[in-house]
């Protein structure tokens, strides 16, 4: 499911597996229009691996992003202790994103 939020006068999103888990989580956007078609983008093309960018923070820990056709990023993983994790991280947004429906949260 992904969840709209706002903050202030930003939103952003966050997509949950089916355990509730947080697998993504979006940029902020200037408005509720921005951000929902960050949402449909990921739905969208969310099967391309292409979309993916798997990254290495200084702490040694594993994440990644997820871009736009534009190359813009849309929304970054949590840190992962091993590549793996990530791997299985990118599997799950391909897995719930298609399908997943659209909840706004206060």
């Amino acid at each position: 499911m992904f969840e709209l939020k706002k903050s202030g006068d930003k939103f952003h999103f966050v997509l949950k597996a089916a355990n509730g888990q947080v697998i993504l989580s979006s940029q902020m956007y200037a408005s509720k229009a921005s951000a929902m078609n960050g949402i449909e983008s990921v739905k969208t093309n969310s099967g391309k691996d292409s979309m993916y960018e798997k990254k290495t923070a200084a702490n040694g820990k594993f994440h990644f992003n997820v871009k736009a056709t534009n190359g813009q990023i849309i929304g970054s993983s949590q840190m992962y202790a091993s590549e793996s994790g990530v791997s299985t991280g990118i599997e799950s947004v391909k897995k719930n994103a298609p399908g997943a429906s659209i909840k706004e949260v206060e």
